[in-house]
């Protein structure tokens, strides 16, 4: 049994939150280019369906901040334990709209449990790294950060800094996304007694998103052709690539706010954070464009950790 096992290998397995691409639908109306014959699972709208996909699960990926402007200093080093819990959209075409297209009903809202860690270096820089786990999926947002403090420390003036980050998923299938943006910051830590502050604080992420397939198969359930001559290549019918998402072409904004609590070595913060995504022209059938709105995507954000 267990040599079979070993042959054989496991197999398989997507969860209910794992991403299948091609539900999107076929952007192609023909099989195959010069082919008069309908293609599979067509549908007029798929390169738009795919760009709102991306730019809302971008928003998801970068949902959280949990950190106020100052910097550790120099010395200092940060470990924490987060989760994020993120509102999705209703599946659709329509205003405020977005399929996400998962094996199975994905669960609402996401649940996106991350750990964080932070180091302070000199002139008041931090660099910091991000990972976090899809919920009931295969999939990890991995994310890698540079904040710089313009202006921290002072008793009067409030905390400043400007962070650029950039989150790629990991553990898809047949697609790229990546999300790379700005952060402006501004915050203020109060001293409540002794080795312990609350630190309120808020800012603006403006954040581009890029995504791109590999070749798809639209016809997810096709079966082996018997051979004949002369020999024909059905396996590239209902083939294709959804149009590529451009970095600067697609920008979401995203406001938030949060409080951070220190007693001693111990950190604890709360965040609420919404990311506009405006709206993009989407084509349709017949060669027009419609515009449509696209939904914002609200999120609230916790963590624990250690700050030495």
């Amino acid at each position: 049994m267990a040599l079979a096992v070993l042959v054989c290998g496991s197999a398989a397995y997507a969860d209910r939150n794992d991403i299948r691409i091609t539900d999107l639908g076929n952007p192609s109306p023909v099989a195959s280019v010069g082919s008069t014959v309908p293609s599979t699972n067509y549908n007029a709208e798929a390169n738009g369906d795919f760009r709102a996909f991306a730019r809302t699960f971008a928003a998801v990926m970068t949902s959280a901040n949990l950190m106020p402007p100052e910097t550790l200093g120099h010395a200092g080093f940060s470990l924490n334990a987060e989760l994020s819990v993120i509102g999705l959209p209703t599946p659709g075409r329509e205003d405020g709209q977005v399929t996400i297209p998962t094996e199975g009903a994905p669960t609402n809202p996401l649940l996106l449990p991350s750990v964080h860690v932070r180091k302070g270096l000199p002139f008041s820089f931090e660099l910091g790294a991000r990972v976090g786990w899809i919920d009931r999926s295969s999939m990890f947002a991995a994310t890698g950060e540079l904040k710089w403090a313009v202006n921290e420390g002072f008793t009067w003036l409030p905390d400043i800094a400007v962070r650029a980050h950039v989150t790629r998923l990991m553990g898809n299938k047949d697609f790229d996304l990546t999300a790379a943006g700005l952060d402006f910051g501004v915050g203020k830590q109060f001293p409540l007694g002794g080795m312990v502050t609350l630190t309120p604080y808020g800012g603006l992420d403006l954040t581009g998103v890029a995504a791109s397939t590999d070749t798809l198969d639209f016809n997810q359930s096709r079966a082996r052709d018997p051979i004949v001559t002369p020999p024909t290549y059905p396996g590239l019918d209902n083939t294709g690539i959804y149009q590529e998402v451009k970095l600067m072409e697609n920008i979401n904004s995203r406001i938030y706010g949060g409080v951070r609590f220190i007693g001693g070595a111990l950190q604890l913060g709360a965040e609420v954070s919404l990311s506009n995504q405006g709206s993009i022209d989407v084509a349709i059938a017949g060669g027009a464009t419609r515009n449509r709105a696209l939904p914002a995507v609200l999120s609230f954000s916790t963590t624990l950790g250690l700050d030495f």
